[in-house]
């Protein structure tokens, strides 16, 4: 077996950028220590990497972590509980829930259901192909996942089905709609859960280390408002802006009716795997009410599908994404982390709330909103945008009065909403835009209009429900 494949000029502009910082320790600003500005270096380098990509993820953020202690900015002990998240371990248990949902079929199964009840009509479709995402998202956090393995195969089932093939003119029939529909709903729905996503347990971990505590519950709560308004209004503005050719779609029920007996009735896996799910959002809401850890009880969900039988160890081992998230996730926490103990993070809140001096907190938080949603286009991971950004955004922001929890929660909105930004903003970006239904044209345009209808709403509605409900 031959070397494996590794993009060497990947590493060039990080360990660039990583040199310039580390050697430029001797002219810090004052109120900086040198191994704060070493771990800077450290933790930006390790950032460029996973935007340049030489390696996987997991494998640049290992390869930072052995610098870190190889340089001895924290000793190897130490080091070690990086792995110990809680959040890390939550979203990799996730990721193995979510194989079961796949696994059983119940996934599917939920599909054609959505689609019979509310296929009579194109714009109908939409909301069902929504709704899939919406079910499946509180315990999905892997977005692509979703998208790619449940949702979009199918919508392009269905578009098939109408004669809407991608690639040519067809593809307005009905497809392009539907696949673009998907993506938003996906954008939505990862907003509105805090497993719904990634990234959003990195958020979790960050707002942690600025003793700012974040629920499952609590995070539902604050988004559940301006995400239902949102998913009611997004695929209607889309129907309007970008029209299907196709409006009336009475042969979707049969197609989804021939399919649901296909399938046959509800396997014993699939029941099990539906009552571990519903088990698994009520102890997820209840968790502060009964003081469980919410990574408990993933665990918990695993252990059942796993005695049942649902899923297997071999199943376990082979979620290549649960581990990957387990390493990448604990890793850049963790050195996020040690730059919040070691005060780089404060100090540089402090510099950039300087440049806002004398501004109300509100213009501050609106202004950091928009510079953080419309960065996005510079980054091709939304892993890498939150850990570089997030904590510094959130800084400046209670820096300037803004009260803290809002501050947390409207950024960590954004990091989902960003992702309507390109057609590489996010796995499911790369998914669907490459699927041949919508032009890279069409995908910028519409999304630029719709990322305007995002902000507003997460600007005006979100704080007025937090403030209603007493979060702020």
């Amino acid at each position: 077996m031959g070397l494996a494949k590794v993009k060497y000029k990947g590493f060039i502009a990080p360990l660039i950028i990583g040199l310039l910082i580390w050697f430029t320790a001797p002219v810090r600003p004052a109120g900086v220590s040198v191994a704060a500005w070493h771990m800077m270096a450290i933790f930006i380098a390790t950032i460029a990497a996973c935007i340049t990509q030489p390696l996987p993820i997991a494998a640049v953020t290992l390869i930072g972590f052995t610098v870190m202690v190889m340089t001895k900015l924290v000793p190897m002990d130490d080091a070690l509980t990086a792995f110990s998240n809680s959040s890390s371990w939550l979203i990799a248990m996730a990721f193995m829930l979510a194989r079961g949902i796949i696994k059983t079929g119940l996934g599917h199964r939920i599909a054609l259901y959505l689609i019979k009840a509310f296929g009579k009509k194109t714009l109908g479709l939409a909301y069902a192909v929504g709704g899939i995402d919406l079910i499946t998202a509180p315990a999905t956090p892997s977005n692509t996942a979703r998208a790619g393995g449940i949702v979009y195969p199918l919508v392009e089932s269905l578009a098939k089905t109408f004669g809407s093939e991608p690639n040519n003119d067809s593809r307005k029939k009905i497809g392009a709609f539907l696949t673009f529909s998907e993506f938003h709903s996906n954008i939505i729905t990862s907003a509105m859960f805090m497993t719904a996503l990634a990234p959003n347990l990195v958020i979790v971990a960050l707002a942690k280390t600025m003793k700012i505590h974040i629920s499952w519950l609590g995070w539902f709560t604050a988004s559940v408002v301006p995400c239902l308004l949102l998913f009611i209004l997004v695929p209607f503005v889309i129907y309007k802006m970008y029209p299907p050719e196709i409006k009336e779609t009475p042969n979707a029920r049969e197609w989804a009716d021939k399919s649901l007996r296909e399938m046959g009735p509800m396997k014993v896996s699939e029941k099990v795997m539906a009552g571990v799910f519903i088990l698994t959002i009520i102890l997820w809401m209840m968790s502060n009410t009964l003081g469980i850890e919410a990574s408990f009880v993933a665990f918990l969900a695993i252990s059942l599908l796993l005695i049942f039988g649902v899923l297997t160890t071999k199943d376990l081992l082979s979620e290549t994404g649960a581990w990957n998230v387990l390493i990448w996730l604990s890793i850049l926490v963790f050195m996020a982390g040690e730059l919040s103990e070691m005060g780089l993070i404060k100090w540089l809140s402090k510099s950039i709330a300087s440049g806002l001096h004398g501004m109300n907190w509100v213009a501050v938080l609106a202004i950091l909103m928009v510079i953080y949603f419309y960065a996005h286009y510079l980054f091709a991971s939304a892993t890498a945008h939150v850990t570089a950004l997030y904590a510094p955004f959130v800084g400046v922001a209670i820096s300037a009065g803004a009260p803290a929890m809002l501050a947390a929660m409207l950024l960590a909105f954004c990091s989902a909403i960003m992702a309507s930004t390109t057609h590489y903003a996010n796995g499911p970006a790369s998914i669907l835009a490459s699927s041949g239904y919508v032009k890279q044209g069409e995908w910028w345009r519409m999304s630029f209009v719709l990322g305007l209808l995002y902000l507003v709403v997460f600007l005006t509605v979100a704080p007025l429900w937090m403030k209603v409900i007493g979060m702020w």
